[in-house]
């Protein structure tokens, strides 16, 4: 074979490669253009949550800059979405005090949720001994004297979407909940056993993707 039929054997070879690779990339592209199209008319909405209650079992702060708490926190998550369902793949619960975490986390179970579906649950999150720092300390005190206590419920997780067959990749589910906490009436909530206070919120909470 002579060097000129090599020369023309390679560049055929450079040539099919080129186009197969251009072949990929126009699939890829028309895939990816659908995708988008198909979301653009869907117009998918995150869901909405609701903190409806939050039942107080522990709040002792009576250890210098240490924090016992247990709570009941009940919320609802809604699919606003009539032709998406969401995946909740992972969801943790905890409550933080002026950003501090002073609650270990809670997992909720995963589960899916269809269209228009409204979805209830009710987890327990405590803390044993949290060590608070010592300004937040001060604060909580100062708080507590006031007889309200800010707390924020915030819920971290992982959701996918589903679009009739087609599932979406992972994406990062934030929710932030502010529970005032009247520590110091149990006329502002409903006593549920001993030393136990049930406060009805109702309060709509942050919700970003």
């Amino acid at each position: 074979m002579s060097a000129k039929d090599c020369g023309n054997h390679g560049e055929k070879r450079r040539k099919l490669f080129r186009r197969i690779f251009a072949g990929i990339l126009i699939f890829l592209f028309l895939v990816l253009v659908t995708i988008l199209i198909i979301w653009a008319v869907l117009r998918p909405s995150k869901p909405s949550f609701v903190l409806q209650d939050v039942t107080v079992y522990a709040f002792n702060a009576s250890v210098p800059n240490f924090l016992t708490s247990n709570f009941q926190v009940t919320f609802s998550s809604r699919n606003p979405n009539d032709k998406i369902g969401i995946y909740y793949d992972r969801l943790d619960i905890y409550a933080t005090y002026r950003s501090q975490q002073i609650t270990l986390r809670s997992a909720i179970p995963p589960n899916y949720q269809g269209h228009k579906e409204i979805n209830v649950w009710s987890p327990n999150i405590y803390g044993t001994a949290i060590p608070v720092a010592p300004y937040n300390a001060i604060a909580l005190n100062q708080d507590q004297s006031a007889g309200t206590v800010l707390l924020m419920i915030k819920m971290d997780g992982r959701v996918r979407f589903k679009v009739g067959t087609f599932i979406s990749g992972k994406y990062h589910l934030y929710v932030r909940c502010p529970a005032y906490i009247q520590f110091g009436s149990r006329t502002a909530g409903i006593i549920v056993g001993e030393n136990s206070v049930k406060y009805s919120l109702l309060v709509s909470c942050s919700v970003s993707i």
